[in-house]
């Protein structure tokens, strides 16, 4: 009876021993020198003590034979990645390899065989012992004297745990997208004795301005009873949160990908729930904290979570970005990668004077309680949002205005944005403004509309072949040719008609319009709205009397002698005969009775003051080009 139970106890001990011979990858304990593991099936890690965390080859969701060697939590069925190999890089192929090699590297190799990364020494690794999983996520390299040669938590990727430190001259970084490792555009970093959160430019890898400060201090400190605090070299400490039940509940705090640093908790126990619970977040609202930042400082803080041309709104503590009427997201399944126009602006759209060919084609989509802080071009004042409309809508560059929801009195001020939009942010409670956006209609054709130009070349074209078809009979073309006569003369007198029945006439003298003082009153609603006053006289907002639609300034002269026919006439005459880009142009002029009055074209950015007092201030550079500019109209009129 003995000597059969210490055979089955001898079969037992034989055939663990072969178990673990055979399945060493998921042994706990020490990991020796030489072992490996490959990206296969298999998915064998190497394990911690207490079996909550595994390091090894894991898949990734939805993308074939690509594999991640990482730090995971193995004893949930959401198995949540803390740490990755190679962040810059992190996705492997299948049958690629990392091995611990005596010198006292980890090596991650592909199937090929090489090298893609190895992980950092802190000290000379001769004298190596072994590596092991820890129970507390961290995975170390030890050496003969117990010290760590390299460990996992000194070298995090985008999450912190319970027992780790992250001090000056670490970080963390996000991924790119969901599923997606690849290193992202947010950081978490010790900048000037702060712990801040920023946006990196993916272009160059260098940072944004800082658009969330969490506390000031030298290490950031998640301690073992749940604690997460900043502190500081004279031992103070500022205290950002204080979990609960440490030994009930995983915790980990991770930057996601959209730029806030997260606190999540998951229950233990059986039936505690299937997925992580937010337990605090920094920042509770990531669209608005661009926005704050952006007018209170005046500074770029990065394109914000959602991308460019796209609009963010708060949900909970995760954004939810959309996009504009008129515009679809760059991939449809990454709403946080920005937005493109679902039909671009053509070249062919616009005029040589930047204005917008076939008006009619367009019509604008409103957004209410939404801004777009920046990419402003021109901004004029006072508007009404018909006015607002208008010039955005002449104008090609224009892809959206921006106009005041509650103003409806006319002295609004109209924001004139262009491509990319971006930090765009729509918020229900806070925000009084509109987006108008210059869409095309559903209707409407691509094809550019013809031109003056194009009419008059197609003209040329078909009397071109008249010509040659009229060549073949000298008495047909005799005929023709008066038909053709009559017809221009019968449309040239037409068009002389309509000429003298416009209430404006031309000039000879001046070569500039004359227009009656009822004509001017007309125009201006009886100069009801004052755009501008000067020493001379008072600028009035009007509509020209001789084209429909094209808005006007008319000055009227207050001060004025009565023998100064000959000197005002000469003046209208040296004026209408000078043309720079830095003088506004004159149209006509009124010269009836005691009425002096003076005809401008209308400028849609408004007054140089207000540009330059404005809420939004020019660059220095912006305003030496305007004082250039200022400098050289005096110059042509001398």
């Amino acid at each position: 009876m003995i000597a059969a139970l210490f055979h089955n106890h001898l079969s037992m001990l034989v055939l663990s021993t072969i178990l673990l011979i055979l399945a060493p990858a998921e042994a706990q304990g020490n990991v020796t020198v030489g072992r490996s593991l490959y990206a296969d099936d298999r998915n064998l890690t190497w394990r911690s003590g207490n079996r909550e965390f595994g390091f090894g080859f894991h898949p990734i969701p939805g993308k074939k034979d690509k594999f991640l060697l990482a730090i995971r939590y193995a004893q949930i069925p959401e198995r949540t990645i803390v740490w990755y190999a190679n962040r810059d890089n992190p996705e492997t192929d299948r049958g690629s390899a990392v091995e611990f090699i005596e010198s006292g590297y980890l090596v991650l190799r592909d199937p090929k065989g090489r090298e893609l990364w190895r992980s950092r020494s802190v000290t000379d690794g001769s004298h190596v012992s072994h590596a092991a999983m820890l129970d507390t996520g961290n995975f170390v390299i030890v050496s003969r004297n117990s010290t760590n040669i390299w460990e996992s938590f000194k070298d995090p990727t985008d999450t912190i745990l319970p027992n780790q430190e992250l001090d000056v001259g670490g970080s963390l970084s996000s991924i790119s997208a969901e599923r997606n490792y690849s290193k992202g555009k947010y950081q978490l970093r010790f900048d000037g004795g702060s712990l801040a959160l920023n946006q990196i430019d993916m272009f160059t890898g260098k940072p944004y301005e800082g658009y969330s400060n969490l506390g000031t201090g030298s290490h950031l400190v998640f301690n073992e009873s749940g604690s997460i605090h900043i502190g500081n070299s004279n031992g103070s400490l500022v205290a950002l949160a204080q979990i609960q039940s440490p030994e009930l509940y995983y915790y980990r705090a991770t930057l996601d990908f959209y730029g806030v640093f997260t606190l999540y908790s998951y229950q233990k126990t059986p039936g505690g729930g299937e997925s992580w619970s937010v337990f605090k977040a920094w920042p509770t609202d990531i669209c608005s904290t661009f926005l704050d930042s952006a007018s209170q400082l005046g500074i770029r803080f990065g394109i914000g979570p959602c991308g460019y041309n796209s609009i963010c709104e708060p949900n909970e503590w995760r954004p939810n970005c959309t996009c504009p009427a008129g515009f679809s997201f760059l991939d449809e399944k990454n709403q946080y990668g920005g937005c493109k126009q679902d039909y671009p602006n053509n070249p062919e759209d616009c005029s040589p004077d930047g204005s917008t060919i076939g008006e009619d084609r367009f019509e604008f989509k409103s957004i209410s309680f939404t801004n777009f802080p920046f990419s402003d071009y021109g901004i004029f004042v006072p508007a009404t949002e018909l006015e607002c409309k208008q010039s955005c809508l002449r104008d090609c560059s224009c892809a959206v205005a921006i106009f005041p929801t509650s103003k409806k009195d006319g002295n609004a001020t109209c924001f004139k944005k262009q491509l990319p939009l971006f930090n765009g942010v729509r918020n229900r409670g806070t925000l009084d403004s509109t987006v108008l956006v210059k869409v095309l209609k559903p209707d409407a054709s691509r094809k550019k509309p013809e031109t003056p130009n194009q009419s008059n070349d197609n003209r040329d074209r078909l009397v071109l072949i008249l010509g040659v078809l009229l060549g073949t009979s000298a008495v047909f073309n005799f005929f023709s040719l008066a038909a053709i006569a009559l017809i221009f003369f019968c449309l040239f007198r037409k068009r002389l008609q309509y000429l003298n029945g416009l209430p404006s006439r031309r000039d000879l003298e001046t070569n500039r319009q004359f227009f009656t003082y009822k004509d001017l009153e007309h125009a201006t609603n009886w100069f009801k709205e004052e755009i501008g006053r000067g020493a001379f006289g008072t600028v009035y907002k009007g509509e020209s009397p001789s084209s429909y639609g094209d808005l006007v300034a008319v000055k009227k002269l207050d001060k004025f002698a009565q023998d100064g026919e000959r000197e005002f006439k000469t003046e209208v005459k040296v004026i209408g005969q000078t043309h720079h880009k830095n003088l506004v142009r004159l149209i006509g002029y009124c010269d009836e009775a005691e009425h002096r009055l003076l005809v401008y074209e209308f400028m849609e950015n408004g007054l140089l003051s207000s540009f330059l007092f404005g809420f939004i201030r020019p660059s220095w550079q912006q305003r030496l080009q305007i004082a250039s500019g200022i400098a050289k109209g005096p110059h042509v009129l001398a």
